[in-house]
């Protein structure tokens, strides 16, 4: 899936969103099991785009990113909070 045409992607999901050329503000790496939880703020969004990898990956502040993702809700601490969960990530 994740090495598909983003247009493919999009009408097999009608959900999904796909946006290109996003600046990167910030890129966090943390560790949570036995994955690397990748959470990404982009310029113009208060909204975390986070994904999973089972290993780091450079650091993407400052660059631009071509995203598909799903809008989606996280609780933390009781509180739910939306997040972007990103399924395709690519360099501009």
């Amino acid at each position: 899936m994740l090495n598909d045409d983003p247009d493919k992607l999009l009408k097999k999901r009608p959900q999904l969103i796909h946006s290109e050329n996003m600046k990167v503000c910030s890129h966090v790496q943390r560790e949570q099991d036995d994955w690397i939880v990748h959470t990404l703020m982009l310029s113009g969004y208060d909204v975390p785009f986070v994904y999973k990898r089972k290993q780091r990956y450079q650091n993407l502040s400052g660059a631009r990113v071509n995203l598909s993702y799903y809008p989606s809700q996280q609780v933390t601490a009781g509180l739910e909070f939306e997040i972007m969960k990103v399924v395709r990530l690519r360099r501009s």
